[in-house]
């Protein structure tokens, strides 16, 4: 049913590449945990798309007043996604192209290396820093590989890579023609437990469970986890921080959908809302989702509607809508939850802007009024 795909991919342009989707890096300029100045300061890194204009990587520096933009980091474009934290301080880039790549860079971003990310267009990562492991979600050819890292020099050893499309559940694939004509991974990640790997696809309307193995540092092959209704093209996956819960936010249907955790890796649908004001009818496509550490609020963003949607949690974790919010900018990509500094700021893709909201004590946001310049923004965030 599933077979061990190699590393090559054909050439050409996919049709990711073709919608413009995806194309930034998340990375930071120092350890993991340390997502602040010498004075103090918050600091993100807003990752950006070449051909809408982005430089590179872009530190923003705050004081709690003001946020600032500073100097890019050029020579990393087209990346998608990133993640620190590896052996001896290594952060990994994915390069989303038709031949993906994963490059890992020492600190102050010297290049240890570069191998294929096993698939076409690459767009998320997920790190297991206790075994040393790594996975990667490729979108266009709808696989997910699986690296052993070098426990020294931080180096993927070569992956083991499944695609969807092997899979016998994939036969009911989604409604929308354009976007769910195959498999299309678009996240990945451990469980608390580090039993399982989980991948998002929202080509397949499914998420895949892989037996996650931290000892033997492998996994196996994937099962069907949970299916989504048709046509919802899952995309991205919140955990709660103490409940057995999962929040996958949908990209096609517009809609939260909040998951029980099961120990056996599966999950079973217990609620759904939308993330769009009730009689919207114009075109929109959720995108970012993010729980805070108490576990309280969740925010979703939605692209086209140009909001931010806030729902407040209940003792059994069961969202309810509380506040939409205009986005400060067109398109909101992503956004940075900083529950420290009690601020979110969004990145808006196609107006190239950031904007920073307060958040109130009931998890309400406000905007602050302060809009940055950031080209082709399409990822920011901070070390955990």
């Amino acid at each position: 049913m599933w077979r061990m795909a190699g590393d090559g991919m054909t050439d050409g342009t996919t049709r990711r590449t073709m919608l413009g989707a995806m194309g930034a890096t998340l990375a930071f300029p120092m350890a993991a945990g340390h997502a602040r100045t010498a004075r103090g300061a918050p600091t993100l890194i807003v990752g950006t798309y070449a051909r809408e204009g982005g430089k590179g990587l872009y530190p923003i520096a705050g004081n709690g007043d003001r946020w600032r933009v500073g100097t890019p980091v050029d020579g990393i474009a087209d990346a998608s996604f990133g993640i620190g934290g590896g052996p001896g301080g290594t952060w990994y880039l994915v390069r989303e192209q038709a031949q993906g790549e994963v490059s890992a860079y020492a600190p102050g971003w010297v290049r240890r290396a570069t191998v294929s990310s096993g698939g076409a267009d690459p767009c998320h990562v997920a790190l297991d820093r206790q075994s040393a492991c790594l996975a990667v979600a490729n979108y266009s050819s709808g696989s997910v590989a699986f690296f052993p890292l070098d426990r020294q020099t931080g180096a993927p050893a070569s992956p083991s890579v499944f695609r969807h499309a092997d899979a016998d559940s994939f036969a009911s694939a989604g409604k929308d023609h354009e976007r769910q004509e195959a498999p299309h991974a678009h996240w990945v990640g451990f469980s608390p437990d580090r039993r399982w790997l989980h991948a998002v696809d929202l080509g397949a309307d499914a998420i895949f469970a892989y037996r996650f193995d931290p000892v033997a540092r492998s996994v196996a092959p994937p099962v069907l986890a949970w299916r989504a209704p048709a046509g919802a093209g899952p995309r991205h996956m919140a955990r709660h921080p103490r409940q057995p819960l999962a929040y996958v936010v949908c990209e096609l249907s517009n809609a939260l959908h909040t998951l029980d955790a099961r120990k056996d890796g599966m999950f079973v649908g217990r609620h759904r809302l939308s993330t769009l004001p009730a009689g919207h009818r114009g075109a929109s496509q959720a995108a970012h989702i993010a729980i805070d550490r108490a576990g309280r609020r969740i925010y979703v963003s939605n692209r086209g509607h140009d909001s931010i949607a806030v729902f407040a949690l209940d003792a059994a974790g069961v969202p309810s809508l509380i506040q939409h919010v205009a986005s400060g900018g067109h398109w909101p990509r992503v956004f940075a939850l900083l529950d420290d500094e009690r601020q979110l700021v969004v990145g808006n893709e196609r107006s190239g802007t950031l904007a920073v909201f307060r958040i109130a004590a009931d998890g309400r946001l406000a905007p602050t009024g302060e809009t940055l310049s950031v080209p082709g923004v399409v990822f920011l965030g901070r070390p955990g």
